[in-house]
């Protein structure tokens, strides 16, 4: 019961940290606006609060020294895959920091970046939260406030990192993962084998014939070259 709640928070933390990325594609860009700015301060916060929650969860079990040496090494697994999840966001968000500093909002359309990105973002950022929309008092003031936020957010990622470290010693390399490296190309690349074999197969055919082809040419090749040749003496002969 408790692992399902734990892969149920972790699987929340890294849908909402996907969605968080794909805004922060955005900033910057010609879809960039104030409702986007919005989305991206709450998808974060939406983000560490589910982090928090799995911190919590995870710490408490992995300190506990009664769980069973099965139980202990998937937990161990969920918290490296919770870290690895931290780690990602924490560089999203100071990849949207300094977009952020870039690219303020009041600056002329011309100056934002072609991303590709275009039309709303409100569909995507609908999908990981359901909380309301944030409105700011002052709009022209909301580069600033919301920067000096984002710093201040990354400060407490940030730490809350370092004291993940410290209460649990998991090192990444001593995990065993479920499944052997790149086991999700194996099926590929044995289709693609297969698909080879096949072609080989049918190619035999194909084969016999070309080499019935290098034969006759060489033949011809052979009678070209004697007939120059008996040409030759005879030329040098009646000369």
């Amino acid at each position: 019961m408790v692992k399902d709640e734990c892969k149920t928070l972790l699987d929340a933390l890294n849908k909402v940290s996907a969605c968080y990325r794909h805004l922060v594609i955005c900033a910057g860009g010609t879809s960039d606006s104030q409702n986007l700015r919005e989305e991206l301060k709450k998808t974060r916060q939406k983000a560490q609060m589910l982090a928090i929650a799995n911190k919590n969860k995870l710490t408490t079990i992995l300190k506990d020294k009664t769980i069973s040496t099965d139980d202990r090494a998937e937990f161990e697994r969920l918290w490296v895959v919770f870290s690895t999840c931290m780690e990602i966001l924490e560089i999203d968000m100071r990849r949207a920091l300094d977009l952020g500093q870039e690219f303020p909002l009041n600056v002329p359309t011309k100056h934002l970046i072609q991303t590709g990105m275009i039309g709303g973002t409100s569909a995507v950022a609908a999908r990981a939260i359901s909380v309301q929309n944030m409105k700011y008092e002052e709009a022209n003031n909301i580069d600033t406030v919301d920067l000096n936020d984002l710093k201040q957010e990354i400060n407490e990622v940030g730490e809350m990192i370092y004291e993940m470290e410290m209460k649990v010693n998991v090192a990444h390399w001593t995990v065993e993962a479920k499944q052997e490296p790149s086991s999700e190309l194996k099926s590929t690349a044995s289709a693609g084998a297969s698909s080879l074999g096949m072609k080989s197969v049918n190619g035999g055919g194909s084969k016999k014939l070309c080499d019935a082809s290098k034969v006759f040419a060489g033949a011809m090749f052979s009678a070209v070259l004697i007939f120059a040749i008996v040409l030759a003496v005879c030329v040098v002969k009646f000369a």
